[in-house]
């Protein structure tokens, strides 16, 4: 109920929203555990090769699968690359090191995430920037590739985001997308992804990739929860971060929401 009642205020009044998700994560970031370095729900694919990860990284698999998933055919190497709502930096920190772009920068309404982030440091060619994600503050043209990672439910205009995505793209470059929705939503977003005149060259319903993931991470998540949370909290962020058995994942699980992944293109 909570959830369906922040939905409905955040489509009458998207301000609204966009203060709620600002003070909720600029909250989290207070917390500076240098082991926090992810925030989504994970994905698994049995059919699939798992990535092969530096030992340092295994801890954090399940969260990197879910990038290793949306960025596969996004061929980053010696790329411009944008990552908005970059967080804790653990995305930043996973393209950096393992996919190689020319350039990277880390985009983040948090000024506080921000600097957990820069702290870690990932080398010259990676920089963080405090911005909006419906007010990209770069140039048109700047970037081959922009990844956006469980992200954009909080954003309060989905299409003005999108449309700064496509300016600042160059031509034939790529959004690489993928974020949940309740199921009256779907279609939405369906629509929305193709409006600014991105071709779709994937779309992909990963509802089940990312229920087994949490599945498989509730204990761990269960642990974090207890060790940083007070209990008359613990419920609501145990329902925040998906975990088995909580609102977000029954919504999942039972067909009241679905998690898509998008590679969108600007033509050429």
């Amino acid at each position: 109920m909570l959830t369906r009642m922040l939905g409905y205020f955040g489509r009458v009044f998207p301000q609204l929203k966009r203060a709620f998700w600002s003070r909720l994560y600029e909250r989290m970031a207070r917390d500076r555990d240098p082991e926090w370095l992810f925030m989504n729900y994970g994905f698994v694919d049995a059919a699939s090769p798992a990535p092969v990860l530096e030992p340092a990284d295994e801890h954090d698999r399940l969260a990197i699968q879910l990038y290793h998933h949306v960025i596969d055919t996004g061929e980053l190497p010696g790329k411009d690359v944008l990552e908005v709502g970059c967080g804790r930096g653990g995305g930043v920190g996973y393209m950096a090191r393992y996919l190689r772009p020319r350039f990277l920068v880390g985009l983040d309404l948090s000024p506080r995430a921000l600097t957990l982030s820069r702290i870690r440091g990932h080398g010259q060619h990676v920089q963080f920037v405090c911005g909006d994600a419906q007010a990209l503050p770069f140039p048109p043209a700047r970037f081959d590739a922009v990844v956006n990672v469980e992200s954009s439910h909080c954003y309060p205009v989905m299409e003005n985001f999108l449309a700064e995505v496509f300016r600042v793209l160059r031509p034939g470059g790529l959004l690489l997308y993928a974020d949940l929705r309740f199921h009256e939503a779907v279609g939405r977003l369906q629509t929305q992804v193709r409006a600014p005149g991105f071709r779709v060259l994937r779309e992909r319903d990963i509802t089940r990739n990312v229920l087994r993931a949490l599945e498989l991470d509730t204990p761990r998540r269960a642990a974090l929860i207890n060790r940083k949370v007070p209990g008359v909290m613990q419920g609501s962020f145990q329902a925040f971060a998906g975990m088995a058995g909580t609102r977000f994942y029954e919504m999942l699980a039972h067909g009241r929401g679905a998690y898509l992944s998008f590679v969108l293109q600007k033509p050429a």
